[in-house]
């Protein structure tokens, strides 16, 4: 991935197929629950709106958990995906308030708006665009929420002036993603699987920090809700399978990995001024 576009392109090709096995499944919007070690177990208690949405769900927590929604509040979703996160904030914030849901795939609009009516919410759309150019208008919302989506951008600083930009007053910046506890080694960085299965684009938890601060938020803060096993990186090895690196086994990917990253919440306000 030498450039933004080819980083955008690898991106939506695995999201759409996702989508697509999704909307194929039975002539239905439903599918298989993923079975990614970062994906499982995220909504367990949660009540969700749309089991179909729940099912295709690949995110790396429970952002509307972490946002703490309000009746009336306008709320956005980055990279919305199959439209779970979209679908549970707009129950939350009532009929009174919005929920927008953000992304570039094709397929995954039709999954979402599938989700959407067989959950019958009517305070919620889906909109088609990139996190780094947010088709919304300036101090239009309250909440940012994603789902890990920002690592997987190729312009992450892009998508925190964004942010704060479509934000109100006061507004809030509550996402899960993946963040790197250290760094890991450049031959990693450039592996496809690696970078759409979250984990080579992910940014340093300080850096995030600083990326958010450097937009203009206040009170950036990252808190750690996941680490990951070496049972479980191995179930994940299937994102280097043919990619490896001249000279590196497996192993090595995986002892390189191991301790490296791991499931965040991450929060900013974007103040008064």
């Amino acid at each position: 991935m030498n450039t933004a576009r080819d980083t955008h392109e690898a991106v939506r090709e695995r999201y759409a197929a996702a989508a697509r096995d999704q909307l194929e499944t039975g002539g239905s919007c439903c599918g298989p629950t993923a079975t990614d070690p970062i994906t499982v177990g995220l909504y367990e208690g949660t009540d969700s709106p749309s089991d179909t949405a729940l099912a295709a769900s690949l995110g790396c927590g429970n952002p509307t958990a972490l946002a703490d929604l309000s009746p009336g509040e306008d709320v956005l979703d980055l990279g919305s995906g199959g439209g779970l996160d979209v679908l549970l904030s707009a129950r939350r914030v009532g009929p009174t308030g919005t929920a927008t849901g953000l992304d570039m795939t094709d397929e995954m609009l039709e999954l979402a708006r599938c989700n959407q009516a067989e959950a019958g919410v009517t305070n919620a759309r889906f909109v088609r665009g990139t996190i780094e150019e947010i088709p919304l208008d300036d101090a239009s919302v309250d909440v940012v929420i994603s789902n890990c989506v920002i690592n997987l951008s190729p312009d992450k600083a892009s998508v925190a002036s964004e942010c704060h930009r479509v934000l109100r007053a006061d507004g809030r910046f509550a996402v899960s993603d993946i963040v790197l506890l250290r760094e890991i080694p450049d031959a990693l960085r450039g592996i496809i699987g690696l970078w759409t299965g979250c984990v080579s684009g992910a940014l340093l938890d300080t850096d995030y920090i600083a990326t958010l601060t450097e937009a203009g938020f206040a009170d950036a803060s990252v808190e750690v809700t996941r680490t990951f096993d070496r049972a479980e990186l191995e179930r994940m090895s299937d994102m280097v399978d043919g990619q490896l690196p001249e000279g590196w086994s497996l192993e090595d990917v995986m002892d390189s990995l191991q301790g490296a990253f791991a499931s965040a919440f991450i929060r900013a306000r974007k103040g008064d001024a």
